[in-house]
C-alpha cells in the first residue's frame, strides 16, 4: 500500500481512474471501477446492487473484461467514498493477475491509495 501520490500515475493508469469515476458519475452508484487487460482494453462498471444480485464495482468490472476475453489484468482503479477496498473487490483482481495495482481514488479522481491485489 502506498500513500496518496497521483501526480506519479502513468497516463493509462490516469484513464482507468477517469473512466471509474465517469461510471460512478453516470450511473449514481456509491463506486465506480475501471480494469485495464494486458492488451490493453479498458472495461468499466458500477456497483451492481439488485435483489438477487450484488457485485462490487470492481467485480463487475474484472467480470466484464473475463467475459470479453481478459485473461490478466495490467490495473485496475475504484471511484469511492469507502476508506479501504473490501477484500471480495481485491480478490477478483487477484484472481486474474496477482500483484497487480488497484488505485482507489476519491469522488474527485484524487487517488488516496494503491493496493497490491493479493497482498492482503
Amino acid at each position: 500500500m502506498s500513500g496518496p501520490d497521483e501526480g506519479a500515475l502513468d497516463p493509462e493508469d490516469a484513464k482507468i481512474v477517469t473512466l471509474a469515476r465517469s461510471s460512478r458519475g453516470r450511473t449514481g452508484a456509491a463506486e465506480g471501477a475501471a480494469v485495464r487487460d494486458t492488451d490493453g482494453r479498458t472495461y468499466t462498471a458500477a456497483t451492481v446492487a439488485l435483489p438477487s444480485l450484488a457485485l462490487t464495482a470492481l467485480q463487475a468490472a474484472v467480470a466484464a473484461a473475463v467475459s470479453s476475453g481478459a485473461r490478466a489484468l495490467e490495473a485496475a482503479a475504484v471511484v469511492t467514498a469507502a476508506d479501504a477496498l473490501d477484500a471480495a473487490s481485491l480478490a477478483a483482481v487477484a484472481d486474474l493477475t496477482p500483484g497487480a495495482p488497484v488505485f482507489r481514488a476519491d469522488a474527485g479522481g484524487a487517488v488516496v491509495e494503491t493496493v497490491t491485489a493479493g497482498s492482503a
